[in-house]
């Protein structure tokens, strides 16, 4: 057996990230669960406990074996396993004065550390926690605060336990490498891994998953899927792979027959494309739940999917299905034993889950995020415009375009005032002055990721005085204080231009505001290809709120981010000229009365709304 760190998942969703992390270096990382028998951990190099959506304190928490701290092994603990590992050391742990939700500064101490060599006085770190170590075990070194969090960093060198309040793992955590390749060098790790290694692991489980059938795959026509494709051609030959293109109707504009031309002059020739737009229309027509809505998506694909298996008289017996099943989707959709849902993924949905446990799907990137996945495209030989391309979700815009009933319940009512009052009541002097901006909310809930809980929240909204010039650093300060410190609210938007009078009104997820959400993201698009911009974020979602002055008109969020894997994103900083651009052509469409820009960072928020 090679020589290992074994990633302990308590749950969080960035858990399989720490062992990409390692990997991504150079050393050999494996995923287990808390509750692992010790002995089958004595040979590890290093043990890392992950991050965690439960409160240490809970009744209901992972199951850990506390004989795991036992060992003669090196053990750095993150967030969740921060406070396992001064728990049990005798430290306590409870609700913090001040949670900390995405950017965050940690400020050495005088206490030399190895997991923190080579690091500056003041170091970008990347938190999402309302909990925190109240006391520290007596027999630990303070390492690192924050001007939150007193006990941010913590080491026991006579021990070999360590344990950090932030996400090292994450991009926006600048130096987070530098603190995981620390410890490997602690352990006593050396160097073992590669990419190669992932790309032939990959082939070799495609072959032996398929066994001697064909695969269908879908094929939407994003990086996922495209790369998916790439490797079940190279590993199975044309012959025994077909991809399946359904247009559901919810592409953006022109996406199916772009998608269409760009497979053939790259040399695909198997695949097909269903127009089965209506279908889909009918499918979600009376949803308004964003996650009845995605589960409607979801099961008419294998709808779609068993009619054109029909139509072209495959034989069920012979063929598998496959799937551009990323990690992020997995863990979003709770998928592993300790993960909270924070939204069901179109590729998780009841029908799809009973085919995985029947051995009828193949995931060939199921234990992958993005980046990895692009960096495996590119050893394929894919282009940038396969592989650079923005993501586009199964269920494409339909998750774009917000419904939502004429009025608020009372209970939302209630939180929607609630809400108003603490952000008119908030103190943003700090970044513009005492009346250089106002403070309202909007009044359709979206979707946030909270220590990695599932919110669902109304958004704040910031109305500058002066619109000339955004300063966008500042402005992610304010809006990340917002979302620290105003319970209601987990995500805040800049308010561009507005329109009076403007009220919700009773909306489903039509043709025509598709259509309406369409122009609008191809108007962004074209944009960000024509200015460079479009290579220099992750992805851009164009959000519809049917909230207007008039029932035909509509409110639109922009909400351009940057990220490198999925689980976090800062959102993208635009050129105040090219923002000024879309900006005036948007508004020459006539029907947005309100636009919005969305300036905040996962988490505390999603990339989408819904």
């Amino acid at each position: 057996m090679r020589d290992r760190i074994v990633v302990l998942d308590f749950g969080s969703q960035y858990a399989h990230l720490i062992a990409k992390r390692f990997r991504l270096l150079g050393y050999y990382s494996e995923i287990a669960l808390p509750s692992t028998d010790e002995k089958l951990l004595e040979d590890a190099k290093g043990i890392v406990l992950s991050g965690g959506p439960a409160s240490i304190y809970d009744a209901k928490i992972p199951e850990f074996n506390e004989k795991i701290m036992e060992l003669n092994v090196p053990i750095l603990g993150l967030c969740y396993g921060h406070y396992v590992v001064s728990q049990y050391y005798g430290g306590v742990i409870g609700k913090a004065e001040t949670g900390e939700f995405g950017i965050a500064h940690l400020e050495k101490t005088d206490v030399k550390s190895p997991i923190l060599n080579e690091l500056g006085k003041s170091e970008q770190v990347w938190m999402s926690h309302q909990d925190g170590v109240l006391k520290k075990p007596e027999d630990f070194e303070v390492i690192a605060s924050t001007k939150d969090c007193p006990f941010a960093g913590l080491q026991n060198l006579d021990k070999k336990r360590f344990g950090l309040q932030c996400h090292v793992e994450v991009k926006d955590t600048i130096n987070g490498n530098k603190i995981l390749q620390n410890f490997a060098e602690f352990c006593g790790m050396e160097k073992n891994w590669s990419q190669d290694k992932v790309l032939d692991i990959i082939l070799d489980s495609i072959k032996t998953d398929s066994r001697d059938k064909k695969v269908l795959l879908f094929l939407s026509g994003g990086v996922d899927s495209t790369v998916a494709f790439a490797l079940l051609n190279k590993a199975l030959g044309q012959d025994r792979v077909l991809g399946l293109h359904i247009d559901n109707g919810f592409m953006r504009k022109n996406e199916s027959a772009n998608i269409e031309k760009t497979y053939k002059s790259y040399g695909f020739s198997n695949f097909i494309v269903e127009d089965a737009s209506k279908s889909f229309l009918n499918a979600i027509a009376n949803l308004k739940d964003p996650q009845e809505k995605r589960k409607a998506v979801g099961e008419n694909f294998i709808t779609i999917r068993n009619e054109v298996v029909a139509k072209l008289n495959l034989k069920e017996d012979d063929w598998l299905l496959a799937q551009g099943t990323l990690y992020p989707d997995i863990i979003e959709s709770g998928g592993t034993k300790n993960s909270n849902t924070i939204k069901t993924h179109h590729n998780r949905v009841d029908g799809i889950q009973k085919l995985i446990a029947k051995g009828l799907i193949i995931e060939p990137l199921k234990d992958l995020y993005k980046d990895e996945v692009r960096l495996i495209g590119k050893k394929l030989g894919l282009s940038d415009e396969l592989v650079m391309r923005h993501p586009f979700p199964g269920p494409g815009l339909s998750i774009n375009v917000l419904c939502t009933n004429e009025v608020l319940s009372s209970q939302e009512e209630r939180e929607f005032e609630r809400a108003k009052t603490t952000l008119s009541e908030f103190d943003y002097s700090d970044f513009y002055g005492k009346d250089g901006a106002i403070l309202s909310a909007l009044p359709v809930k979206s979707v946030g990721v909270q220590g990695d809980f599932r919110t669902y929240r109304f958004p704040a909204v910031i109305s500058l005085k002066d619109n000339s010039n955004y300063d966008w650093d500042n402005l992610e300060k304010m809006s990340s204080a917002i979302t620290n410190a105003v319970s209601d609210v987990n995500r805040s938007v800049l308010c561009i231009y507005k329109t009076d009078g403007c009220t919700l009104f009773d909306k489903n997820c039509t043709k025509d505001r598709l259509d309406q959400t369409r122009e609008v993201d191809d108007i962004v698009l074209t944009a960000l290809h024509e200015s460079g911009w479009y290579s220099k974020i992750f992805q851009h979602l164009t959000i519809h709120l049917p909230y207007a002055k008039d029932s035909s008109h509509c409110s639109i969020v922009l909400r351009p981010v940057v990220s490198e894997d999925v689980m976090t994103a800062r959102f993208a900083h635009l050129p105040q000229d090219l923002l000024d651009k879309i900006v005036a052509k948007i508004k020459a469409l006539g029907f947005v009365d309100n636009l919005y820009y969305d300036i905040t960072n996962k988490p505390p928020a999603t990339f989408g709304w819904e």
